[in-house]
């Protein structure tokens, strides 16, 4: 028996139930049997669990090829982040008319962050989800996106990335690396988060001057912060949330959607909505295994990702919403700056600055082409997304 949720300790029973179910599934069935039952709702009934096994083992066995999928999120994560993972398997699947199975490794299985975009260009594994902040190391080209003020917005990005300049400019150097990058994920701009104990909201970049601000290991991030006269703090993901709770850093920037499911709801103040630049994702699949494939399995996959991808902006703004719902119960406020606001963190940290020139030269080749990208972001590619 499944005990009443609107109780907090049945609510915790209930989980406890649900976990054990979903253990005795995967050990029974597999875990992508377990996964798919879990995210349908049919965890707990055995006649659907049972169906859900015949359909994943008679499709293994029809397949002629197994594509793994691995990301860093737990398969319900859309709700919140869209990115679409148990959709992109099931599209890969049926697209391909069943030829390729499609093997989802959710919730760090097969690690995150970088480890994750090693694992793809190395073929340890076929497809993997990322940032792109995480993806920079390994290519370059695409950290151009973490310049501030130029496709910050999510109709800007979704322009930018669908773009025939983005396609003959950024693309051939990450396939350069090793990868075929599938789609690219939308899920909202970053933000500056404060942690509680520090006084919010925060409006303008005097507010953040010289605290300590962590970022990812982007160096692009990193300028931007202190050109704002914040303090940059380099933390790892994983130790984010302790990091804040304890004061080593007093403010971060991930999207909505990523202050919810990491976890943070309990530990911030308030979100300020600065939209300075994506907090943006990626499918990035091994081009050697990719190249290998026949047309006909290339052209699947490139439908699926195509499918998937408008699947991820019609979700942009439900997912957007709930997180924001969320964190609001937890007593979190929001603020979005003012037109003239928002002018300032532009003008203090914009692309237009002479500060990142040399890093538009280095990653995108030329100012020139640089600027072929950013008059891409703003030009409508019949690709539309919300923004907040």
């Amino acid at each position: 028996m499944i005990h009443d949720e609107t109780d907090p300790k049945s609510g915790r029973d209930a989980l406890a139930v649900t976990r054990r179910r979903f253990f005795q599934v995967a050990g029974t069935f597999g875990f992508t049997t377990a996964v798919i039952a879990s995210a349908a709702g049919v965890l707990h009934s055995d006649e659907a669990v049972a169906q859900t096994a015949n359909e994943e083992r008679d499709r293994q066995q029809a397949a002629e090829r197994v594509m793994t999928v691995a990301t860093a999120y737990i398969i319900t994560a859309d709700r919140s982040y869209p990115i679409m993972q148990l959709d992109f398997k099931e599209n890969l699947q049926n697209m391909s008319n069943g030829r390729i199975d499609v093997r989802l490794a959710p919730n760090g299985q097969l690690g995150s962050g970088g480890a994750l975009v090693q694992s793809v260009q190395e073929g340890t594994i076929e497809c993997a989800q990322h940032s792109l902040s995480n993806f920079a190391p390994f290519a370059p080209v695409v950290d151009l996106i973490n310049i501030p003020y130029w496709c910050g917005d999510n109709q800007q990005f979704a322009n930018l990335v669908t773009s025939a300049a983005w396609k003959s400019e950024v693309n051939p150097k990450v396939e350069e690396r090793g990868f075929k990058p599938l789609w690219y994920v939308t899920i909202d701009p970053r933000t500056v988060a404060v942690r509680r104990g520090i006084e919010g909201p925060v409006r303008t970049p005097d507010d953040i001057d010289g605290i300590k601000f962590r970022v990812p290991g982007s160096q692009i991030l990193q300028q931007f912060y202190r050109l704002l006269g914040a303090n940059p703090t380099p933390v790892a993901r994983g130790e984010t949330p302790s990091a804040i709770q304890q004061g080593v850093a007093d403010a971060l920037d991930p999207s909505v959607g990523a202050l919810y499911v990491f976890g943070f709801k309990e530990i911030l103040s308030s979100i300020t909505l600065v939209r300075s630049v994506p907090d943006a994702q990626v499918y990035s699949c091994n081009k050697a295994w990719y190249d290998a494939l026949d047309g006909e399995l290339r052209e699947a996959i490139d439908f699926a990702s195509e499918t998937t991808s408008r699947q991820n902006l019609a979700k942009v703004p439900a997912a957007r919403a709930f997180a924001m719902s969320e964190l609001s119960k937890s007593g979190v406020s929001f603020y979005s700056p003012t037109e003239d606001e928002l002018a300032q963190w532009a003008e203090r940290a914009g692309h237009q600055r002479p500060e990142w020139d040399a890093m538009k030269v280095e990653l995108a080749g030329s100012l020139e082409v640089f600027e072929r990208l950013r008059e891409a972001a703003e030009t409508d590619g019949g690709y539309y997304v919300h923004d907040a």
